[in-house]
């Protein structure tokens, strides 16, 4: 007998593991790795309800200040009753002033101002110049996989006992100098904090969120085949349980003909002729705008199961571009206006994690590049651009990357000790690229 796979019972006994051992386990730290879409920010929310039910003083550690004003908003949406901290740096404008709005959240520059509060929630870099006499019983650290174990380690005094959370095929940490001197090292400061903590504690308990509850069902087996291998995880959702359709139809031009693709398979490729061109490639730069202009244009309407029967329209906050560099996403930005779009999200990989979106257009980071470096293959960077969305995905993309990427093979040093991770940008590219071909409208602007 063939047993059907139910997506909200396999979340929700992942979900109870995981509560589980940060309330009951002996250990000093619980791992979670989640897929795009999976829940994070609920789980967090959640794990940091009932240790703060159990009288379990927290201490909540994120990596930006979005982050942490988003936590905080979730926490006193959820418990308006319950006593929130929000410490925050010395800056002129430290946070959201949303949170003026919630009775229940107390902000402050000091910690010792939010002292005896069920839940504090920072930044690593404010939580790094906080002492304490006594610590925190619990902490979750949010994003882990984004956290440098340098920011652990400044850290790791203040509390007893962890939940680290975070998604692994996310891009690495941040770090504005080499590393290749401490490579192979356990201590290696530019290591993310979950590879150095498991290096140091195999045993700890590691668990993983099952479903991708954003991605549907046309890219969550490519997204996790192509970058998390080790972790699977699928779509919380069936192929007939969203839709995307226009009112207005198809000029027959190459943007309307791969938003058509986008629109019935989930992903769509519009490929350029092929050409080494300057990173802001003013034709690609283009064909990217032309895109998101007809998208709006075209009056669609999404469809999906948080209301069904009720279609959404597209409006241009359910839109998102993402390029690898900043001087892309500011020519797109550029073109966008000269068509009238001011609304549409337009920003690097870097800055779309976390995000969410109803349809993305890609700039492919090796469009039309003559090298393919480390940097544009950054796995991490791939799988972000290719996982914002619900319903659709559509990149930009000169033709002849698949001969570039062969012309380059993956040659980086292996340092011994290392954690080798796998697959590669080489080959995620090459596994993204397959698809895509298969989702192909050819055009010459």
């Amino acid at each position: 007998m063939t047993t059907v796979f139910d997506p909200a019972a396999a979340a929700a006994e992942a979900t109870d593991a995981i509560l589980a051992d940060t309330l009951h386990s002996t250990h000093r730290g619980v791992v979670v790795d989640s897929p795009p879409g999976a829940g994070k920010s609920t789980l967090v929310v959640r794990a940091a309800l009932e240790l703060a039910d159990a009288g379990r003083p927290l201490m909540v550690v994120a990596q930006t200040n979005a982050q942490v004003d988003d936590l905080v908003q979730r926490l006193a949406e959820k418990s308006p009753q319950l006593p929130v901290g929000r410490l925050h740096s010395s800056d002129a404008d430290p946070y959201d002033k949303a949170l003026d709005d919630l009775p229940n959240v107390r902000k402050a520059a000091k910690a010792g101002e939010l002292t005896g509060l069920p839940v504090v929630v920072s930044t690593a870099a404010k939580w790094a110049h906080v002492k304490v006499d006594e610590p925190w019983r619990h902490a979750i650290v949010d994003e882990a996989y984004q956290m440098r174990s340098d920011s652990l380690l400044t850290v790791a005094g203040l509390f007893e006992r962890a939940l680290f959370v975070g998604d692994p095929g996310q891009l690495d940490p941040f770090s504005i100098v080499g590393s290749e001197q401490w490579a192979g090292l356990s201590y290696d400061p530019s290591a993310s904090a979950v590879t150095t903590l498991l290096a140091h504690n195999p045993e700890l308990p590691q668990h993983r969120l099952p479903v991708s509850w954003r991605l549907p069902a046309s890219a969550a087996p490519l997204v996790s085949d192509a970058f998390y291998p080790f972790t699977p995880f699928r779509s919380g959702t069936g192929h007939g349980d969203r839709g995307l359709a226009f009112a207005v139809p198809s000029d027959g031009s190459g943007p309307d003909r791969v938003i058509d693709e986008a629109a019935q398979s989930g992903w769509g490729l519009l490929e350029l002729p092929a050409r080494h061109t300057p990173r802001t490639d003013p034709e690609a730069v283009r064909a990217v705008a032309a895109i998101v202009r007809r998208l709006l244009d075209r009056e669609g309407v999404a469809t999906s199961e948080r209301a069904p029967g009720e279609p959404r329209p597209l409006t241009p906050d359910r839109i998102a571009v993402g390029t690898a560099h900043r001087d892309q996403a500011a020519a797109v930005r550029a073109a966008l206006a000269e068509l009238g779009v001011t609304e549409v999200t337009v920003d690097t990989a870097n800055r779309l994690q976390g995000r969410e979106y109803d349809v993305t257009v890609v700039l492919h980071p090796l469009s039309g590049r003559p090298d393919a470096t480390a940097f544009h293959l950054e796995t991490g960077r791939l799988c972000v651009l290719t996982s914002r969305h619900r319903h659709a995905c559509i990149v930009v993309c000169r033709a002849g990357v698949s001969e570039l990427l062969d012309d380059y093979p993956s040659t980086e040093p292996v340092q011994l000790g290392t954690l080798v991770k796998f697959p590669d940008g080489w080959e995620a590219n090459h596994a993204v690229l397959a698809r895509l071909r298969e989702h192909r409208v050819s055009w010459r602007p």
